[in-house]
C-alpha cells in the first residue's frame, strides 16, 4: 500500500473516530428537558366524542404525560374531572377560561380552577374583529387583565394570557402592541403562555421574546409547524400545519433552551392537526431527546 492510500485510510480512520465520540458524547450527554410532559385538552377534541373522557386520559397517560391544562368536558363536574385524572397520576395545574367569564364572573373561574387544583388561570383569546386588532382592543385587555389578575392572586391563582400573534399589528411607541400589553400590565398580576406556533404565526421570534421577557413567561404551549407556510395576523390558520416538534419551521431546540433560562413552569405541547395520536408520542421523543 502506497504513502497516499495510507494517508487517506488515516485520515478516514480519524474522521470516524471523531464522529463516534461525537455521538457517544451526546448520549450521554445529560438531557436539556427534564420536566414533566404537559399536553393541552384541547389537542383531543375530537378524540374524546369518540372514545370518551376517560380512554382519552388513558392514552394520554400511556403517553407518559403527566401533567394537562383543561377542564372537564360537557356536562362533567370539576370535581369528577380532577379525581378521573388523578386515578391515572394526572395534575391540571393550569385551567382555561373565557374572556368574558374572567371580566364578568371571575367567582366561579377562581371556584373551578381551586377545584381542579390549578395554579393558573389562561385566556387564550381577546374578543375582536378577526383580522382587526387594534389599541383599543389592546388597551381594554390590558385594564380587565390587570383587575382580573389582581383578584385571582388574592385567591392564590396565576392569570396567564395566551398570545396568538395578532398582538403583532404595529404601535407607534412600543412597536407592536405585543409589547404595548406586557408592558402595560402589572408583572405581579399578570403573567402570559407563550404558544410557539402563534408567536411565529405572527412575525415574532419565540426565542427573542423569551430571552427579553422571560420572567413573564409561566407556561408555554410547545407547537411545530409546517415549513413555508403563509403567515398573517389573524391567529388563525390550517390546524393540519401542525407537525411534529422539531420537524417543522421553529427552533424548538433553541425555544427550548430559552424556557429553561427563563424559568417556565409548565410546558403543555398543543398538536390542533388529526395526527395527535401518531405526532405527540413523536414530540415528545424529540424533547426527551435534547441534550445540554
Amino acid at each position: 500500500m502506497d504513502m497516499k492510500n495510507i494517508l487517506t485510510l488515516t485520515i478516514l480512520f480519524a474522521s470516524l473516530t471523531i464522529c463516534f465520540n461525537d455521538s457517544k458524547a451526546q448520549e450521554s450527554g445529560e438531557p436539556l428537558f427534564t420536566s414533566e410532559i404537559g399536553v393541552q385538552m384541547y389537542s383531543f377534541r375530537n378524540i374524546v366524542p369518540e372514545i370518551g373522557i376517560e380512554a382519552t386520559l388513558d392514552k394520554i397517560r400511556d403517553m407518559g404525560i403527566t401533567e394537562i391544562e383543561g377542564g372537564p368536558p360537557g356536562d362533567m363536574t370539576a370535581e369528577e374531572f380532577r379525581r378521573i385524572c388523578e386515578e391515572r397520576g394526572l395534575t391540571i395545574p393550569s385551567t382555561g377560561a373565557g374572556y368574558e367569564a374572567v371580566v364578568n364572573d371571575i367567582d366561579s373561574i377562581i371556584e373551578r380552577a381551586k377545584v381542579l387544583g390549578s395554579d393558573f388561570v389562561m385566556v387564550a383569546w381577546i374578543p375582536h374583529d378577526v383580522g382587526n386588532f387594534n389599541y383599543e382592543n389592546a388597551r381594554q385587555a390590558v385594564d380587565d387583565f390587570n383587575r382580573a389578575g389582581r383578584i385571582l392572586k388574592e385567591h392564590g391563582l396565576t392569570f396567564t394570557y395566551h398570545f396568538h400573534g395578532y398582538e403583532m399589528r404595529p404601535h407607534e411607541e412600543y412597536g407592536n402592541l405585543l409589547n404595548y400589553m406586557i408592558y402595560n400590565t402589572d408583572p405581579d398580576y399578570v403573567s402570559f403562555q407563550m404558544d410557539t406556533f402563534w408567536i411565529q404565526f405572527g412575525g415574532a421570534d419565540p426565542v427573542e421574546l423569551l430571552q427579553n421577557y422571560g420572567e413573564r413567561f409561566k407556561t408555554l404551549h410547545l407547537k411545530d409547524m409546517e415549513k413555508g407556510i403563509e403567515k398573517d395576523l389573524t391567529g388563525l390558520t390550517d390546524p393540519e400545519y401542525n407537525v411534529v416538534l422539531g420537524t417543522g419551521e421553529l427552533d424548538m431546540e433553541g425555544i427550548m433552551r430559552a424556557a429553561k433560562e427563563a424559568g417556565v413552569k409548565h410546558y403543555f405541547i398543543e398538536d390542533e392537526s388529526s395526527r395527535v395520536l401518531d405526532q405527540i408520542p413523536e414530540s415528545i421523543k424529540y424533547l426527551r431527546s435534547l441534550k445540554k
